[in-house]
């Protein structure tokens, strides 16, 4: 096991309304510095459906996550892990959703992108007041659910909060 802290910061701002939790970068994207990396991660493909947009670069994609009110983060700050998988992540220090959450109160609502993000957050940040969502995980792991089954699901959710 080899010890590992989060490379990059979260994206949002001020507008920020929906923060998407990741539980912690994969191997992919500590390679690409960016979040949901993995070229078989559904994330940013289901948002291009659901928003109509063609996404080519890391920039584009911030800028578009800006745009729209939606902020990228992970649970998890620090930990050990093998591999890219959430049931190898071990020793899983959090990062400060208190602290994050009092500078950007305009943030309505935390959607986690898997089972291993909501569940570490419930077991440490349980009692913080704001909306928590379950989504799919967009992870080439889940392959239990199809491609449109999640997006479907991830669409309902962005209309329920955000413009498309």
């Amino acid at each position: 096991m080899k010890p590992y802290i989060h490379p990059f910061p979260p994206i949002l701002d001020g507008h920020t309304r929906v923060l998407f939790l990741g539980s912690f970068p994969s191997i992919a994207s500590f390679e690409q510095a960016f979040y949901y990396a993995h070229p078989r991660n559904a994330f940013w493909p289901i948002l291009e459906t659901i928003f109509d947009v063609h996404l080519e670069t890391n920039e584009a994609k911030k800028a578009f996550c800006l745009e729209k009110g939606i902020g990228l983060w992970d649970v998890i700050g620090s930990c050990e892990r093998s591999n890219s998988s959430d049931t190898n992540l071990k020793n899983c220090i959090p990062n400060d959703f208190e602290k994050l959450l009092r500078e950007y109160p305009n943030i309505q609502v935390l959607a986690f992108t898997g089972k291993k993000s909501h569940d570490l957050f419930m077991k440490i940040y349980k009692d913080v007041k704001i909306e928590k969502v379950l989504l799919p995980s967009t992870s080439p792991a889940h392959a239990a659910m199809k491609f449109e089954e999640k997006k479907d699901i991830y669409e309902i959710f962005i209309k329920k909060y955000l413009t498309v």
